[in-house]
């Protein structure tokens, strides 16, 4: 199934490893695609039942008029792990990802048995800050902001090679309106209560040269949620499943065997 279409978004859609197999779903960062999980999916078990999804504004999804809420992005995944007939899914999560996997697991822990935590917070910036980049991209183009996205994207070494190219490119080619509506989003969100409130198996994972959601921020919520595993990946910034698939998958292995949701062949 390549896409799936609602009545105010059509979401792109790829399903990877055997179906029926432990479901693991995977939401994006702002600015990123599916593709942003390549190498981390590559390198998992193919028992697993794995879904990506381009978020709203965003890849092959359509683009609806901006500004979007973060109800609505919750609510495009919870509508996406229906359509696909799933339960007990273990989300993972990464930046605005991780904060819808957040918001799903409050909502609807019927769908979500698990989570993992990536890069992302209850509460990420400021709404002047989000305002501001709001603006620029509206007025500038996200060309005008790809060199401060990679720096706070990426480890110095990262951003200095040319295996930086495709991802500046990733930016600069999303919608406008996607990345502001987004933008929007997460303005809006401010998860420290019900998060707090979360009772369900949780893998936090930060990147020690991350500009976006620097690791204290990511820790202080692992602290939030009784149980929750937190891991460092050293040398890797706000996207350590791109800088250091190896480490990523590693993490998810383990917390995915620790919760007993890997396929028979891979125990």
């Amino acid at each position: 199934m390549d896409c799936i279409a609602f009545d105010d978004v059509t979401l792109h859609v790829r399903q990877d490893g055997t179906p029926g197999g432990p479901p693991v779903v995977f939401g994006n960062s702002l600015g990123t695609d599916m593709r942003l999980w390549d190498d981390v999916v590559a390198r998992l078990p193919a028992g697993l039942h794995m879904v990506r999804y381009d978020k709203r504004g965003h890849g092959l999804s359509t683009c609806p008029p901006a500004p979007y809420s973060m109800g609505a992005l919750i609510r495009d995944a919870e509508r996406l792990i229906e359509a696909l007939d799933l339960r007990d899914v273990v989300f993972v999560g990464l930046s605005i990802g991780g904060m819808i996997a957040q918001g799903l697991a409050a909502k609807r822990l019927d769908l979500v048995r698990a989570v993992v935590l990536s890069n992302t917070a209850p509460k990420i910036g400021t709404r002047a800050l989000w305002d501001e980049r709001i603006a620029q991209v509206e007025t500038e183009g996200l060309s005008a902001m790809s060199d401060a996205i990679m720096t706070r994207w990426f480890s110095k070494p990262f951003r200095e090679s040319d295996a930086v190219s495709p991802w500046r490119r990733m930016v600069e080619t999303t919608p406008a309106a996607g990345y502001a509506g987004c933008s929007a989003a997460i303005a809006g969100t401010d998860f420290y209560t019900t998060t707090a409130a979360l009772r369900l198996p949780a893998q936090v994972i930060a990147g020690d040269a991350d500009g976006s959601t620097p690791p204290d921020l990511v820790q202080e919520m692992a602290g939030l949620i009784p149980g929750a595993r937190y891991d460092l990946i050293r040398g890797a910034g706000h996207l350590p499943c791109v800088e250091k698939p190896d480490e990523y998958a590693a993490i998810l292995m383990r917390f995915l065997g620790e919760i007993g949701h890997l396929p028979d062949s891979a125990t």
